[in-house]
């Protein structure tokens, strides 16, 4: 097993990992930024689909509301790609169109109801999301539309979800225009690996850490086939997958706690190409939500006359069930619920892709962590304080956008400006001799 050394070490190439590797870069700090898989991205990805096109199978859509990665697209020179989202929006099972409208403005109700209560409010203590929503008098209906739209945005059964959390997230989701407005025609994954250039032989692929020891004077990183001593170390991975690391001396009770507190969303995203947008000649969207089946949710994702495709989201609970299906079962399955919602030309896929996301080896799952303790009120702060000098960072854990990409960058950045500081201090004190 080879040594090394270095200033910092980076575990994990996500868009925290890289985005921080890219502050540290500019601060002339010596870093490595190791990364377990083959490729750089996290959650964001793109693979080749069963037509030879390169499509995101991860992390795609982003809104102007999202500064930092609207810069990235900007300085990266990428095309952004607008949305299709004219038309009708379908609601299975079938229900007119103003019924839908009423249907969706009473479950986003709910959703602003639920977001003007305050995560302190002793009055939520020890309720889940489902807790909360079963005490509500809305019309059933409109309960199971906000079920369906919440399981979908964060993959995860509301039984399991601390109501003060995600009113705590909801509050860092800004957005004013929907999420889905934009997309990256060279796709998203393509800022990842731009990123990745810019970083040359200190971004190791194919080396996931095992463990990190705290010493006197650092830390020793450690992999299946190097160790690299450090001043500090910076774990941009999700709360579930930095739980996995081993660590000596053990971490704080407090801060392992914390790390233990989250569960992995679980989402399987899905593509499918047609070779004309059918939808949009009879005045539909493309965008479909079934309140039947909480967390299926599809819409347009076609990049022109010639590409003519739909997204379809299954998250939460349902991805677990059909996760179990068999290859064809799942096709067919899919299929049957696009034809019966968009009609019998849904039929006529020419191909369909998908990503199964849940239990992902080195992400955990998608699209993003969620607590599920709900006396962890204090676990995102003890992360964030880490145990110096190990650090960490993940979207997660953003002011901004947390499970986002946007968020990702944010809490990339505000972690590498933490651990700059001091180590400028102790390479000055360093070189001084003193």
């Amino acid at each position: 097993m080879s040594n090394q050394r270095t200033e910092v070490v980076i575990v994990g190439a996500g868009f925290s990992g890289l985005s921080a590797a890219h502050e540290l870069k500019k601060a002339g700090v010596d870093f490595v930024l190791l990364e377990a898989r083959d490729r750089v991205g996290g959650r964001v990805e793109a693979k080749q689909n069963g037509l030879g096109e390169r499509v995101d199978s991860g992390g795609q859509f982003l809104c102007q509301d999202m500064p930092e990665l609207m810069a990235l697209v900007g300085a990266r020179g990428r095309t952004l790609v607008e949305t299709h989202v004219d038309g009708e929006f379908i609601a299975q099972p079938p229900m007119s169109e103003a019924e839908a409208e009423r249907t969706y403005a009473a479950s986003m109700a709910i959703r602003e109801r639920m977001s003007r209560i305050s995560p302190d409010d002793p009055a939520i203590a020890g309720l889940t999301v489902a807790d909360w929503l079963e005490r509500q008098s809305d019309p059933r209906d409109v309960k199971a539309a906000f079920r369906s739209m919440i399981e979908g945005l964060w993959c995860q059964a509301l039984e399991k979800v601390p109501l003060w959390h995600l009113i705590d997230n909801d509050r860092r989701i800004t957005n004013e225009v929907t999420e889905l407005q934009y997309f990256v025609g060279e796709t998203m994954h393509s800022l990842a690996d731009d990123l990745a250039g810019d970083l040359g032989d200190r971004l190791r692929l194919g080396m996931p850490v095992t463990r990190i020891e705290r010493q006197q004077d650092g830390v020793r990183v450690v992999t299946a086939t190097c160790s690299i001593e450090a001043r500090a170390v910076l774990v941009a991975v999700p709360p579930v997958m930095a739980s996995r690391i081993e660590h000596s001396p053990p971490l704080p009770v407090g801060l392992s706690k914390a790390l233990g507190a989250w569960q992995s969303g679980t989402v399987i995203k899905v593509l499918v190409r047609y070779a004309r947008a059918f939808w949009r000649d009879r005045g539909l969207s493309g965008m479909v939500m079934w309140r039947d089946l909480p967390g299926l949710f599809a819409c347009d994702a076609g990049k022109d006359d010639d590409h003519a495709a739909l997204v379809v989201f299954i998250g939460g609970p349902l991805a677990l069930r059909w996760r179990e299906l068999s290859d064809a079962a799942l096709r067919s399955q899919l299929t049957a619920k696009l034809e019966a919602a968009l009609g019998a030309e849904a039929a006529a896929v020419l191909d369909i892709s998908y990503r199964d996301w849940t239990n992902d080896r080195w992400s955990g799952g998608a699209y993003s962590d969620l607590i599920v303790d709900v006396t962890a009120t204090n676990a995102e702060r003890d992360i964030l304080a880490g145990a110096s000098p190990v650090y960490f960072a993940a979207s997660e854990l953003s002011p901004s956008f947390p499970g986002y990409i946007e968020g990702a960058i944010v809490a990339g950045r505000i972690a590498a400006r933490k651990v700059i500081p001091g180590l400028q201090s102790a390479i000055a004190t360093s070189a001084s001799g003193s």
